[in-house]
């Protein structure tokens, strides 16, 4: 059996469905399974480190999403050592690796994640994604409202990922031998300004929608509504650094599933719903 945290997270939620589509028990670690509203063949567990047997019990198999464990992490990994679980995979962040800013929280969050399990004697597997397309639907509630998307750095540049195409990658990590020890650079396949995702956006839900740059100095929180105002500035520095940059692309989804990774014009398809009014 594979235990998966945040199974209701977007990514989460594509690897609990791709496992048991393909008949694989799953025990999906929730703070609130009542409402977890997972697919048939998944068994939704609450996420209670007092309880370490409910939770990984017959696991074999670890999808670990950090904020699930939070400052729990390294007890969460010693229940599941301590159950029999053997290989963990973690979706850490394309934001370590050669160069990083090692001061940046979200660095420190994943890099430290990372060392925990590194101490924890099981093997593992970690993921490095860049930018996450899901990450546009920050721009959901205005493109619901109208046709004008405020936001900052209309030629930012990233090559956002699929978060299915993340899952894709953990699935066979989870599934497949050659894995272990191994860090896996994830990105989509080709670049997209912030101004292009918009467009793809309006031509996905066929409504002509615009980018309207505005200045990081007027930058308030509607724009980033579920940041915690202290990372603000930090993420903002972040998004200044990708205009007139090209970002970084693998190809990492297709040599490990097979199928090359989805553009974002296929992810706005795939999410027309959730920008429909």
């Amino acid at each position: 059996m594979i235990a998966v945290t945040g199974p209701t997270g977007n990514v989460g939620r594509a690897l609990v469905a791709r496992l048991t589509a393909a008949g694989h028990p799953v025990r999906a670690l929730t703070r609130d399974p009542g409402r977890a509203q997972l697919p048939a063949g998944a068994e939704a567990v609450r996420l209670r480190l007092d309880e370490p047997e409910a939770l990984f019990k017959g696991t074999t198999q670890l999808f670990l999403y950090i904020q699930a464990g939070g400052d729990q992490t390294p007890a969460l990994l010693e229940a599941a050592r301590a159950a029999g679980v053997r290989h963990v995979v973690l979706l850490s962040s394309g934001i370590i690796g050669s160069g990083a800013d090692e001061t940046h929280p979200i660095h420190v969050m994943h890099a430290t994640a990372e060392q925990h399990i590194r101490d924890s004697g099981l093997t593992w597997t970690f993921l490095r994604p860049n930018a996450f397309a899901a990450n546009a639907l920050q721009w959901a509630p205005q493109i619901r409202s109208g046709n004008t998307v405020r936001g900052v750095f209309a030629d930012g540049q990233s090559a956002p990922i699929h978060e299915d195409d993340i899952a894709a990658v953990a699935e066979r990590a989870l599934l497949d031998d050659g894995h272990e020890g191994a860090v896996h650079r994830l990105t989509g396949p080709e670049a997209t300004t912030n101004a292009e995702q918009v467009t793809a956006i309006g031509q996905a839900i066929g409504r002509d929608l615009r980018f309207t740059e505005v200045s990081p100095d007027e930058a308030g929180p509607e724009l980033f509504p579920h940041v915690p105002p202290h990372m603000v500035q930090t993420l903002l520095k972040t998004f200044a650094a990708t205009v007139g940059v090209a970002p970084e692309i693998t190809t990492t989804v297709e040599q490990i599933t097979g199928n090359p990774a989805r553009p974002f014009t296929q992810w706005a398809r795939d999410h027309a719903d959730d920008f429909r009014g």
